[in-house]
């Protein structure tokens, strides 16, 4: 057993910037054929199409806001056209928003909980006649789901309910041999956390027991392992990838 996906199809959400553009990178170069999907930031995915176009690989990179039911399942009708079936799905979309609760509107509680928890349902739900055996499935999830962070009731709540259907979906797939998994990343120094002053960022490494922030590679090797045969008896958990916080 080893890292090696050859010949290997994947969908990675969210796959164009940050974690997942990580992640599509690192499944591309493991030998996987990968489609990755993206909102609405053109630039970004440019240039994943041009990383991807370097690596052996039948990789495509397309547009879809997985909030949208109708969008998750034209997503997987692409895939479907392009690679005929499934073997890894991670589910990394996800929007994110700081309001406190009293001002929380019920459209803003519905746009995040859609992307983040509705979303890795759908996908699931739309997948399962291109899983084969063997097939993993990946959401990233986040630690704010054990610990709670103010303003952020509701990435809160959707990161939390991607723990507890993890758990479910792990016992009805597992017959048919698809492992269903989490990544919980911690401060993770992508985009998102650009705007941190020194200060916050001096303070959450000092949270960490390895006294850094994680990079994004962090996040994507736990993910490459997750889709490996060497978590072949892994399934239904949560594996925090927060550098000790």
């Amino acid at each position: 057993m080893d890292l090696r996906l050859d010949g290997k199809n994947a969908l990675v959400t969210g796959g164009t910037r940050g974690i997942g553009r990580a992640v599509s990178l690192e499944l591309a170069r493991a030998g996987c054929n990968v489609v990755a999907c993206y909102r609405g930031n053109q630039e970004a995915a440019a240039r994943l199409e041009t990383d991807l176009a370097e690596t052996p690989g039948k990789h495509s990179v397309i547009q879809a806001d997985v909030a949208d039911p109708a969008a998750v399942e034209r997503l997987v009708d692409e895939c479907r056209g392009r690679l005929g079936s499934l073997d890894v799905l991670v589910h990394n979309a996800g929007s994110i928003s700081h309001v406190p609760v009293g001002k929380l509107g019920l459209d803003q509680w519905r746009a995040v909980v859609d992307s983040n928890l509705t979303a890795f349902y759908l996908l699931v739900n739309k997948s399962l006649d291109l899983f084969g055996e063997c097939a993993s499935v990946v959401g990233v999830g986040s630690k704010v789901a054990l610990v709670g962070v103010p303003l952020r009731s509701h990435y809160t709540a959707a990161k939390a309910g991607m723990i507890g259907l993890t758990r479910s979906l792990c016992k009805e797939l597992g017959p048919r041999g698809v492992r269903v998994n989490l990544v919980a990343p911690g401060i993770i120094d992508t985009d998102q956390a650009a705007g941190l002053s020194p200060q916050m960022r001096e303070k959450y490494r000092s949270m960490t027991a390895v006294g850094r922030l994680g990079e994004a590679g962090d996040v994507a090797g736990a993910v490459l392992f997750l889709a490996s045969d060497l978590s072949r008896f892994v399934t239904g958990e949560t594996i925090n990838v927060d550098g000790g916080m």
